[in-house]
This record gives C-alpha cells, structure tokens and sequence, in this order.
C-alpha cells in the first residue's frame, strides 16, 4: 500500500489554514505582530539611546515612573479593567464615564498634595533627585489612565488591529524623539516627557478613531446607564481589586526605591535598562494574549465552557514559547549585556540573570491573572498581594542589612517572587473549575 506524501501535505495545509483563522489565534498574531514590530523598533534604538543617556539618567527616569506609574495604578480605582465585563455597551460605556471622572478627581487631589507637601513627599520617598520633575505625576496618571480606558474598550470591541497599529506609531516616535534630542540635550527630563508623550498618542488616535468601532446595542438603547448602580455592581474593583494593584505597583517599584537609597541612583539605572529589555516578550507576547484572553475568557463564562482548561493550555503555551529567550538571558546576560549597550552595562546583565527568572513567571502567569476579574476572585488576590509584597519588602532589605549587596537584593527578591507566581497560578487555575456567579442585564 502506497503513501501519498501530497496527501499529508495538503491535511496539515488544511488544518494550519484553519487553525490561524481560529479568532483567538487570529487575534493574538494580529497584536502580536503589531507589538513584536513595535519591539524590534525599540530594540533597534535601545543600544544607541543607552549609551546617549547613561545609566544615572536612567535612574532618574526609572524613581519617577516608578511613582508615576504606581499612581497611576489606582487614578480610576481600577474601574476601567471591568470595561469588557458587562454584556452591553450602554453599560460598558458609562464604565468609561466614571472611569475617567474618578481620574480627574484623584489626579486633582494628588496634584494639590504634592504642591502643598512636596518636600515631605521627597523627603519621605528619599527621592530629591526628581523635584524638578514631580509635577508630572499627575499629568501621567491623567494621560495614562485615559489611555488604559481607550485600550479597555477596543479590547472590548475586539478592534485589536488599531492596538497593533498604535504600539508600532508609539514605539517609532518616541524611539526617534528620544534619540534626536537626546544628542542635543540628554537629560532625564527627556526620557520622562516622552514616556507621557507615548500615551499621549495613544489617547488621540483612540479619540480619531473612536467613531470606527461599531456599537452592538441598539442606538435607542444607549441611555446613560446609573454610574452609581455599576459602581456598586463591580465594587470588588474598587474594594479589593485597586489595593491589590497599589500593592502590586508598590512592590513592582520596590527594587527601584530600595536600589536608590541603598545603593544609588546608578544601580537604579541597572535595574530600569535590565527591566526594560526583559520586559519586552512580556509586552510582546504575554501582553497580546491578555488582551485577546480575557474577552474570551469572560465569554467562556457566560456560555458555561471549561474555564481551567482555557488558562492550563493558555499558561503552558506560554511557557514553550518564552522558555528559551528567557533562558538565554539568565545563561549570559553579563555578556550579552555589555555588548549590546557598552561595558558599562555588565551589571545589569548580571541583574537580568536573577531577574529573568522571576519575569518569567510574570510572563506566564498572564492567563491566571487575566481570569481573576472575570472569576470574580479579586478579594484572594487581595489577600496574596499582601503576603507577596510584605516577602519581597524582606528579601531587599536582608540583601542590604545581612549581604550589603544590590546582586543578592535582587536574587532574593527574584526567588521569593517566583514562588508568589507558581503559587498564584495554581491558586486561580484551582478556583477556575467552580460556579461563577454572572450578572444578568437587569441585575
């Protein structure tokens, strides 16, 4: 009996064929490709930029997001995350109203407490090196917030090729602004108003593009919704979901405080270029399949589908595509490191060895940490965030008290972290399997 090779040939052409127009693995190649472009961008600037900059500028840069960034966290009480949970738009839609209304509020009220305690605030955070640069925390967490509202609702709408389209616009010109005037002036302030630049253009091309997302309720239907009632409807994220995240953000920015009152702004340098280079297979993959999953994982739970097997098989998919960057950089950082951005950089090879380990995890735990909304879990995540943060706040200090070494603050840090996220990982794909309570149209 005779093999024809031709036939096995067109089967798998076949199935390939219908398995990338699957609207899940369509949708995740569509960011993908947007991000993994908008990346390679970045990686191609990132060299030249470092060595423009130098690793105290990037030190200032990294103290000030890391405030930014961990206020902005909670500007909108992390409202905007439920955008994609209601079944209608008229009710998504007035989420994206308190959203942006709860942000203007807190950015006003941070703005008046720094101006007024703004000493105390650097004093407190031991970090007088961006007084010059303080005012625009609120800024950011304005800018950053409207841009998270605007990315919530095309995730919503499923409108992933603007997503794609506005990560490469990004990347490109903040990439070329950085680069241009950094040669002329390369200072810190540079790298911080570009970084709220960066959503500033998120935010005006959503606004240009607003009208191009088809709204599936019917015109007659889309009545401002009770802001009152949805807040009360999806009060864990305010009550539990946006202490988590300030939790998160804190300890997330814990290495950079700790680094610059330890050990100075340069080892803060270090750490932000090593973060950012790690990160980027976070952004690129692990981020597009957060966007794509939790859409489909809220529609899982409205028809009643097995919820643990789409997170088992999202995680470990993960895990076989980010194994081995992941693994190049913990076998040969240093090295790659200084070649890459000059030998000034060895140290934050040596960081990222420790640190891709525990950012590992952090990229594959992205499914699990998607479900939480949707499986209406935010109260334990609560919980864990507490235990996580207040371990990792002891490991960088015994790293500095016991060892007097930034490389074992970080290693510490790093080992305790992946057992956080192996633990949070089992945790939600073990609650995936019960009951979810879901809220009906007039509930």
């Amino acid at each position: 009996m005779s093999i024809n090779p031709y036939k096995n040939y067109y089967s798998f052409k076949k199935w390939s064929f219908h398995f990338l127009k699957r609207p899940f693995i369509h949708n995740i190649i569509l960011i993908t490709s947007g991000t993994a472009i908008a990346q390679i961008i970045t990686i191609f600037f990132s060299p030249l930029i470092a060595r423009i900059y130098g690793a105290n500028a990037y030190g200032v840069q990294g103290i000030f997001m890391s405030i930014a960034n961990t206020m902005a966290t909670i500007a909108a009480m992390t409202y905007p995350t439920a955008i994609v949970l209601p079944k209608h738009d008229a009710d998504a839609l007035a989420i994206v109203r308190l959203s942006f209304y709860i942000s203007i509020l807190t950015s006003g009220i941070t703005f008046f407490i720094i101006f007024y305690f703004k000493s105390e605030i650097l004093y407190l955070l031991d970090s007088q090196n961006i007084s010059n640069y303080i005012y625009f925390v609120p800024v950011f967490m304005l800018i950053s917030t409207a841009s998270v509202i605007s990315n919530q609702w095309f995730i919503r709408k499923k409108f992933f090729s603007l997503t794609a389209k506005v990560a490469i616009f990004q990347a490109s010109l903040v990439s070329i602004i950085k680069t241009c005037v950094g040669i002329v002036y390369p200072s810190a302030i540079v790298l911080i108003i570009t970084n709220i630049l960066s959503g500033m253009v998120n935010v005006l091309i959503a606004m240009l593009n607003f009208h191009k997302v088809p709204i599936d309720t019917p015109k007659n239907e889309l009545l401002p919704s009770n802001a009152w009632c949805l807040a009360k409807r999806h009060s864990d994220f305010l009550l539990y979901r946006a202490p988590q995240v300030l939790l998160n953000a804190i300890s997330q920015s814990l290495p950079v405080m700790l680094l610059a009152t330890f050990f100075g702004a340069t080892a803060v340098g270090h750490y932000t270029l090593t973060l950012s280079v790690l990160a980027m297979p976070i952004n690129l993959i692990g981020g597009s399949v957060s966007q794509v999953f939790y859409p489909r994982i809220n529609e899982a739970i409205f028809r009643g589908e097995d919820v643990k097997s789409l997170i088992i098989k999202a995680t470990l998919g993960l895990a076989l595509i980010g194994v081995l960057p992941f693994a190049v950089i913990i076998f040969a950082g240093p090295s790659l490191f200084a070649f890459i951005f000059g030998s000034e950089w060895k140290t934050a090879g040596i960081y990222g060895q420790w640190l891709g380990v525990w950012l590992f995890f952090q990229y594959i735990n992205k499914p699990a940490v998607t479900a939480i909304a949707p499986l209406q879990l935010q109260g334990g995540l609560l919980i864990y965030e507490i235990f996580s943060t207040g371990t990792k706040i002891l490991a960088l200090y015994i790293g500095y008290a016991v060892f007097g070494s930034d490389v074992t603050a970080i290693a510490l840090f790093s080992i305790l972290g992946v057992i956080a996220y192996a633990w949070l990982i089992s945790w939600v794909i073990f609650h995936s399997g019960k009951n979810i309570k879901v809220y009906s149209k007039n509930e």
